[in-house]
């Protein structure tokens, strides 16, 4: 029975897998093809304008500034912006890899850099696991407590405070937060939040990184330490909700398998005695 029920989780979750690629194929291939023949579309444009201009430095001329990208520089900017290895982005940086969000926008780019990453991502991502599992133990135990003092009828209710305050404090109220200062509409910030306390992480919004806008220096500092009690949060419901979909599954498991034995059962009962054949001695 172990067998199976394993075999309908990882079958479950190919599937589910499988559903998730149809989907977002679906749904981006063709805008990808249109945002693709649209820049091609501007870049013979800008080649007819600016006939002095060849293909070939044009192309070379682009890749440096992905480069700039990658690296975290701003083409536009110069050397008056912020350094995007200041004390509070490195702050945010440094989050970002003990807690494999990794967004990818900014990463180190000299080879002392990255060793250190890898040597401090080696002993931060275990350091942080086990700091997110005491927090959530500690939130579990209050939670069990506030259980307590309240009647059984009312243990439902606390459980539902619980999420429902959560849910304000980590996932409705910062998109406001994030919307008015960064400027995206509030269904950006809630799908900044959401990707981020998922450590999902794509990268493509990140707080603090707009050049035209003018953020106070501990901003993002205080939003590695939202992301580190939103992820203890979120991890909690999480694990609560995987809990009680195994819980579900496993249920419904059994119960066809306890049908399927009945059912069974009733047939060999309902099967009527074959006589017994007599040989004589």
């Amino acid at each position: 029975q172990r067998i199976s029920w394993a075999l309908l989780l990882v079958v479950g979750y190919l599937f589910y897998l499988l559903l998730g690629a149809s989907v977002f194929q679906l749904l981006e291939k063709q805008a990808e093809s249109h945002f693709r023949d649209q820049f091609q579309l501007e870049k013979l444009r800008f080649l007819q304008n600016y006939s002095c201009l060849d293909r070939q430095a044009l192309e070379q001329f682009v890749q440096v500034l992905l480069e700039a990208w990658e690296k975290g520089v701003n083409p536009e900017g110069n050397s008056t912006n912020p350094s995007n290895w200041d004390f509070s982005n490195s702050f945010f940086f440094a989050g970002t890899v003990v807690t494999t969000i990794g967004y990818g926008n900014l990463s180190p780019s000299t080879v002392a850099g990255q060793t250190f990453c890898v040597f401090y991502a080696l002993f931060g991502v275990p350091l942080n696991l086990a700091f997110l599992n005491q927090l959530g133990k500690g939130l579990n135990c209050h939670l069990i407590t506030l259980e307590r003092w309240v009647q059984k009828p009312g243990r439902a209710q606390v459980q539902s405070t619980f999420l429902i305050t959560g849910t304000l404090l980590f996932l409705v109220f910062p998109p406001l937060v994030f919307s008015y200062v960064e400027g995206w509409s509030y269904g950006e910030g809630f799908y900044f939040t959401f990707i981020t306390l998922s450590t999902i992480g794509f990268g493509d919004y990140v707080v603090g990184t707009n050049p035209n806008k003018h953020y106070i220096p501990v901003y993002r500092s205080l939003t590695a330490i939202w992301i580190v009690f939103g992820l203890a949060w979120l991890a909690l419901v999480f694990n609560v909700g995987a809990d009680m979909m195994e819980k579900f599954l496993q249920l419904k498991w059994h119960k066809s398998n306890l049908s399927l034995a009945e059912g069974a059962t009733i047939k060999l009962e309902d099967e009527p005695e074959q006589p017994r054949i007599h040989i004589p001695g």
